[in-house]
This record gives structure tokens, C-alpha cells and sequence, in this order.
């Protein structure tokens, strides 16, 4: 497994993709920070809580405004460790060297445990840039902005560190998801339309029901950020509350299990030449 794990960890930190994404990611979530940041303290009933009897919108809390701006990279940016993850799976299908990795490492099984543990390392990486990116442009607009910024409050602080734990989970979902489905392409797809489409739509949808507002909760993205106890869909009024914090980390950290179980029963299952 040693052996396995440091060569898993070497294919996937000597290629241009995980650091190009990287940038990407720490570019565009300290772009939304800025801009979010800007957008809510400027009207603070934009993105409201919920409705009140005389339907006015409530507007957001400082501490709540704070805590939804740091944990933007759980709630738009985690398509970049969950792309990173999965390309580092279907990519060894993509270059044909799923074959050599196999006569190298003939169970199956070893090697794609030593896959998705070597993507923690990297999704960490990626867990540290985007919170940074989110927390250090969201605290520094507010602050211009004359508003309280929560750096030193221990509750805002925990949800930015749980949402760097988050994050690296997506990149385990990621490689899982690529075991299950080892066309790039069609892997590249689904993530961008799942991520930035779908779900974002059925938890809206989902949430304006209450036989339907459970069910959104344990969707991946939802999952993601019950692990922060923050969610910028949640906050806003947009869809349903979350799941607890450990409850979050177990269905996501499940969804992976799962993709990378029905992975290794399939793909993995059969003669690769």
C-alpha cells in the first residue's frame, strides 16, 4: 500500500492540471468574495433569511453576512477539487496508462484506496487557497465597507477551517466519481452541469415543499456545507436548512464510498488492455 500510495501521489502532483485549477479557483472565489461581500453589505436584505408576516425580508446578520462570504468556497467552489479528484482518476484511462499502473499494482482494490488517499494531500491544498482566497477578499471588502469582519470570533473561524475539511472531501468524491465514470469528458460534463445547474436547482425547487425539504439536505453540495454549519442557499432563504456538521461529513465522505464501491465492482471489474 506504501508503495501504491507514494506512486498514486507522485502521478498526481507532477502534472500542470492540479496547480492550474488551483490559481483558477483561488482567482475566481476571491473574485465572488469581493463581489458578494460588496453586493450584501451595500444592501443587506438582498440575500434575506426568510420572510416575515408582513412579507419584508429579513436581512442578514454581520456575523451571518461573514460566515456566508468565508464559506463560499464550500457552497460555489468546490467543482475544482472534485474536477481535480475525478481527473486524476479518468485521466489514467484518458492516456492509457491505467495498464502499465496495473501491471505495477495488480490489486485493484490497493490502487484505488491509494488513489483517493493520495487526492487528500491535494484537496487539502486546494481546501487552504480557496478559504484563504474567500476569507481574506470577504474580510478586507467588509472592512472598506466599515463592517465587522468576525476574523477573531471563534464560531466564523470554525466554519472557514471546517470549510478547508469539506473541500478536501470533495476531492475523494471526486476520484470515487471518476472510478464509476472513466470518461473525461463525459466526467467534465456532468460535474459542470451537476455542480452549477442541477443541484443548485433542486434544492430551490426541493426546499419550497415540506415533504421534499429532508431530501435536499442530503444532497452532495448540501452535505458539503453542513460540514461548515453555513450554507450561502441556506442563508439566503433559498433552500433548506442543513444537516449537522459530523451528519454532513458522513454523507458526503459516503457519497465518495459509494462511487468508488460501484467504480471498483464495474470498471475496475474488468479486463483493462
Amino acid at each position: 500500500m506504501k508503495a501504491a500510495l507514494r506512486t498514486e501521489y507522485r502521478k498526481l502532483v507532477t502534472t500542470r492540471l492540479w496547480w492550474i485549477l488551483l490559481l483558477t479557483m483561488a482567482g475566481y472565489m476571491a473574485f465572488l468574495a469581493g463581489v458578494m461581500a460588496f453586493a450584501i453589505t451595500q444592501d443587506p436584505t438582498s440575500m434575506s433569511t426568510g420572510m416575515t408576516g408582513s412579507d419584508a425580508p429579513i436581512p442578514m446578520t454581520p456575523e451571518t453576512i461573514a460566515r456566508t462570504i468565508y464559506t463560499l468556497a464550500t457552497s460555489l467552489g468546490y467543482v475544482f477539487p472534485v474536477l481535480v479528484g475525478a481527473m486524476a482518476m479518468t485521466s489514467e484511462f484518458r492516456h492509457q496508462t491505467i495498464t502499465p499502473t496495473l501491471l505495477a499494482e495488480p490489486r485493484r482494490t490497493v490502487f484505488l484506496t491509494a488513489k483517493m488517499l493520495s487526492s487528500i494531500a491535494v484537496g487539502l491544498l486546494f481546501g487552504v487557497v480557496g478559504t484563504a482566497a474567500t476569507v481574506g477578499t470577504g474580510a478586507g471588502v467588509l472592512a472598506l465597507m466599515g463592517k465587522p469582519t468576525y476574523l477573531s470570533d471563534p464560531i466564523v473561524m470554525r466554519s472557514a477551517a471546517l470549510s478547508v475539511l469539506a473541500l478536501t472531501v470533495w476531492t475523494i468524491v471526486g476520484v470515487g466519481f471518476g472510478a464509476l465514470l472513466t470518461n473525461q469528458l463525459a466526467v467534465i460534463v456532468i460535474m459542470l452541469a451537476f455542480t452549477q445547474f442541477v443541484e443548485p436547482i433542486l434544492r430551490i425547487v426541493l426546499a419550497q415543499f415540506d415533504w421534499s425539504q429532508g431530501i435536499s439536505k442530503y444532497l452532495p453540495g448540501a452535505a458539503g456545507e453542513a460540514i461548515t454549519g453555513s450554507s450561502f442557499y441556506a442563508d439566503s432563504g433559498m433552500a433548506a436548512g442543513l444537516l449537522s456538521s459530523w451528519l454532513g461529513f458522513v454523507v458526503l465522505l459516503g457519497y465518495a464510498i459509494s462511487f468508488a464501491l460501484i467504480g471498483r465492482l464495474t470498471t475496475l471489474r474488468h479486463d483493462i488492455t
